[in-house]
């Protein structure tokens, strides 16, 4: 099964950049990627997002803390373009589960990215407050989970299994760790993985032996111990 993938970056320079690669097939960002960018503008800087990447589905977030604002921000998020996926958090900063927000921009055909999913629980709620037709991306936080010691793997498999019923929903890894993710998320049957642009850099150059590597890493050592003028 392929995998689609999606840059996670908010810089415009580097959009520019990854936007032309055949490899990169959409773009997710979110409010802390795109203040690192320096945006000072929600609205203004998505347009330039946006005017850098018109036939790619871009995920611009909802930053509302309270589910009426939340409705709000999507609905006119969603106005800006037509390649948007509005993108909702599962729950508030109080823990209270947005399906009423979900519910709502769902039923008004506004695509969704529902993001910081951690659990199958949390992808079997969602699925419950959406149709079977508006497009959906169910974004489950892997690398975060395992930087707690969590395994989120039995997570992904239990929600790509769940998520089979419904043609419009698409299970995306998220919070990527190193480039092996990718080959992670492509044999669990994800159908998206949302990268930084160093990850896919190193993905582009998958495919050395491990008789290359192994050259490469002792050529590695010598030259900064003989850098280093170390002696015994």
């Amino acid at each position: 099964m392929s995998i689609k993938i999606f840059c996670d970056i908010a810089d415009l320079n580097l959009i520019k950049k990854f936007n032309k690669k055949k490899i990169v097939n959409g773009f997710t960002t979110n409010p802390s990627l795109m203040r690192k960018a320096g945006a000072k503008d929600y609205k203004s800087y998505s347009k330039k997002i946006l005017r850098e990447c018109v036939n790619k589905p871009v995920s611009l977030e909802v930053f509302a803390d309270n589910h009426q604002s939340m409705i709000k921000q999507g609905i006119k998020i969603n106005t800006w373009a037509k390649n948007i996926y509005v993108k909702v958090p599962v729950v508030n900063s109080k823990n209270q589960f947005t399906g009423k927000v979900i519910r709502k921009l769902n039923n008004q055909n506004i695509k969704l990215n529902i993001t910081a999913v951690y659990s199958a629980k949390q992808t079997e709620q969602i699925l419950k407050n959406i149709n079977k037709k508006t497009k959906v991306i169910i974004s489950i936080f892997a690398g975060r989970a395992g930087d707690n010691g969590k395994d989120p793997v039995p997570e992904f498999t239990k929600s790509i299994k769940m998520a089979k019923k419904f043609k419009n929903v698409e299970i995306l890894w998220a919070s990527v760790r190193e480039p092996y993710n990718f080959i992670q998320a492509k044999q669990l049957g994800c159908h998206i993985i949302t990268i930084p642009p160093s990850i896919i850099e190193k993905i582009e150059k998958f495919g050395k032996t491990f008789k290359q590597l192994t050259e490469e890493t002792v050529k590695a050592f010598l030259v900064d111990s003989r850098k280093s003028k170390f002696k015994i």
